[in-house]
């Protein structure tokens, strides 16, 4: 049949004769043979050049088909270097316009055929076209089986640009479904992305991303959420900014400016799938949002959605862990304190002890004096559950339990209860140090507590340590060992090591350590120096406000820093204030006061440098009134309540009774403050008390040789 049609004997059967001619012989004798002999009878010897290119077409087809089975089984065997060789014996460009004009063809609407119609018969079908799209993307996984990434996804890509110029606007449903067409292009459309991740094209990874979520690909919901899914974890952690197509891009408010933005969105989206029960629940769904809120500091946002995840996917205890943990980081940590007491009182059947929520519980409490009794409840509950073989659990309680048990110390009102507290402290940080000796927080809060306990050799000795651990990198660890040594009256020695950490910390320690060295300078009779020093210092911080002003973008991420130098800011108004009042300069003080107040008006430390000066003009009831205003914003203000006792005792006899009453609630507040010790003192010595008033001027005495320039805390 074939020589008399084309009266060339085998011409088109040039192709070498592997095995893969075998499928073809037999593909040609089951499909083309019983059509060739159709054709015969209908058509007339003036139609036969039409039949003989129409022949020609069949078979070059059949050959690609019947090389397609053969990859498909190669592949199946798991033979893909095989595979591959068949594969590439498919003229792909020359039948990417055929495959296009099939796919038109067959989703076009279907219109009734005349009696003169006939149908075109050169149209590839439908079947052949998803045999020869398998046979692409199998070809890319072979690719991809022996590492050839980016061959893979060049062949894979070329699937979606077959099915992409033939449905430009998506796919509706139904289409292809008859002869796995959809299935074919769905699986190109997960696996592109994949491939050019791999080879580390991440750009080109997102793009294809991208191309399979702006179209309606008829993609089935939990395959459409892995793909959005997926795209959100590579904007996240894939470390480029991948800018948005022109095509893409959609006006208004909405629009994602950057990466983070866009997964945000895409993971919200898929949020809201899991909460209308379209797709399963995703744990990485929530794992990636906590990460992209967490790095855009929007703590109280992924509470919101941590409260709108459906009941049954966390118990009690993790839902309450979570949304402590994303109220303590938003800030609000008595509202985390609330949930994490609820975790201790759970009622649920036969509740187990949640150890991370304890351990958060005590961690915020040691951050708070007020709630050091809570905290070491917590602590408590950990080492009571934790057994020998969790080291971590018992350092860390052990480690809170001396700062809870060191801030109880201070907030005591009993003396009994203040030398327990304090001895309690260090055997618990102690304890914690033995269990874990390299723990840099450990020797901190160990240091820490030794100098406020005027242990200072010790201190010395813990605060150095803890420098070396961290290796000379924190600021906080330089600025204890400055004031150790200021407390040791050594103030060149001091300086001297503000002066190094300068050289060694960023620049929110800087601007600290720099009012730490002013403060020196004035205890060392300095003043000039210490003027330029506060100079510098104001002129950084302006500088830093400059930049944040430039790089509003960044702003969201800097809130809590500015925050820190604008407290900074004040308190230096503020010191250099009581610089100008000291030497006398009413006026440059006035100025310093008002600069003060003009950053934050109801701050209790301008409101007392502003009676200092009245005080040094002797205008008694002015400062009065400077330090009621400075208590009434903070009733415990220790500086101000020692103030108000000094003028009271300058007014006369009649007001001493106030006066010690005013010292001795200082000294309740804070038993070290050596001025409320002296200031009693000479309160007694005016009463005629001088036994009384000789054991104060010892204590003023011992505490002022032991005091630093700045507070510990």
């Amino acid at each position: 049949m074939l020589c008399a049609c084309s009266g060339e004997q085998f011409k088109l059967d040039e192709r070498p004769q592997s095995p893969e001619s075998l499928a073809t012989r037999d593909f040609s004798a089951s499909g083309l043979s019983s059509r060739a002999g159709d054709w015969d009878s209908k058509f007339e010897d003036a139609q036969v050049d039409e039949v003989e290119s129409t022949l020609k077409e069949a078979l070059s087809l059949n050959y690609e088909e019947a090389r397609a089975l053969l990859g498909r089984l190669e592949y199946q065997r798991g033979n893909h270097d095989a595979a591959l060789q068949v594969f590439q014996g498919i003229e792909v460009k020359t039948l990417t316009p055929r495959m296009v004009r099939a796919i038109v063809e067959s989703t076009r609407p279907r219109r009734p055929r005349g009696k003169g119609d006939n149908a075109t018969p050169s149209v590839m079908s439908m079947h052949s076209v998803s045999l020869l799209l398998e046979a692409i993307l199998l070809k890319a996984r072979s690719l991809d089986e022996l590492g050839r990434y980016i061959e893979a996804a060049k062949e894979c890509k070329i699937i979606l640009d077959v099915v992409e110029s033939a449905l430009p606007t998506g796919m509706s449903e139904g289409t292809g479904e008859d002869c796995k067409l959809q299935e074919m292009f769905h699986k190109a459309l997960e696996l592109l992305p994949v491939l050019w991740t791999r080879a580390g094209f991440l750009d080109e990874a997102i793009i294809a991303y991208r191309r399979a979520l702006v179209k309606p690909w008829n993609l089935e919901p939990q395959r459409l959420a892995g793909v959005q899914k997926d795209l959100a974890a590579t904007l996240l952690y894939g470390g480029i900014e991948a800018s948005i197509l022109p095509q893409l891009k959609v006006r208004g408010p909405t629009t994602p400016k950057n990466n983070t933005e866009e997964a945000i969105l895409l993971l919200l989206i898929l949020m809201r799938k899991v909460a209308l029960r379209e797709i399963k629940w995703d744990t990485e769904i929530m794992d990636h949002l906590t990460y992209a809120f967490s790095i855009t500091g929007q703590f109280e946002l992924l509470a919101n959605h941590v409260e709108q995840v459906l009941p049954g996917i966390y118990n009690r205890t993790e839902r309450w862990y979570f949304l402590a943990l994303c109220y303590s980081a938003a800030g609000q940590n008595e509202t985390a304190l609330n949930l994490l007491r609820k975790v201790s009182s759970c009622s649920e059947a036969k509740p187990k002890p949640h150890i991370p929520s304890f351990l958060l519980g005590v961690k915020l409490c040691s951050q708070d004096p007020s709630h050091a009794h809570h905290g070491i409840e917590f602590a408590h509950k950990i080492i009571d559950l934790a057994d020998q073989q969790k080291d971590h659990f018992m350092g860390q309680a052990h480690k809170f339990l001396g700062v809870c048990y060191g801030n109880a110390a201070r907030v005591s009102v009993l003396d009994s209860d203040r030398i327990l507290f304090q001895k309690e402290s260090l055997n618990s940080l102690n304890h914690a140090s033995f269990i874990w000796k390299e723990d840099p927080e450990v020797m901190y809060s160990l240091g820490l507590e030794n100098a406020l306990q005027r242990n200072l050799d010790v201190a010395f000795e813990n605060a150095t340590m803890y420098s070396d651990l961290v290796a000379g990198s924190s600021g906080r660890g330089w600025k204890l060992l400055a004031l150790v040594l200021s407390a040791e009256q050594r103030f060149p020695d001091a300086e001297t090591i503000v002066d190094f950490a300068l050289d060694e910390t960023g620049m929110m320690d800087q601007l600290e350590l720099l009012r730490l060295k002013a403060v020196l300078q004035i205890a060392q009779k300095q003043p000039k120096q210490a003027i330029e020093t506060y100079r510098i210092l104001l002129a950084l911080i302006q500088a830093q406000r400059e930049f944040r002003t430039k790089n509003c973008d960044q702003a969201e991420y800097l809130v809590s820093n500015a925050l820190v130098e604008r407290k900074l800011e004040m308190t230096a108004w503020q010191d250099l204030a009581s610089i100008y009042t000291e030497l006398g300069s009413w006026p440059d003080a006035e100025i310093c006061v008002g600069k003060a107040k003009s950053i934050e008006f109801h701050s209790p430390g301008s409101w007392h440098t502003t009676g200092i000066l009245f005080e040094a003009q002797s205008l008694y009831k002015e400062a009065l009134v400077s330090f009621s205003v400075s208590l009434s914003i903070e009733p415990d203000h220790v500086p101000s309540i020692v103030s108000t006792a000094e003028v009271l005792m300058k007014l006369g006899s009649h007001s001493l009774p106030i006066a010690r009453s005013f010292l001795m609630n200082a000294v309740r507040l804070e038993p070290t403050n050596h001025q409320a010790w002296l200031n009693l003192g000479l309160l007694s010595k005016m009463e005629g008390s001088l036994q009384q008033a000789a054991d104060y001027f010892q204590a003023a005495y011992e505490l002022k040789s032991s005091a630093p320039i700045q507070s510990f805390i």
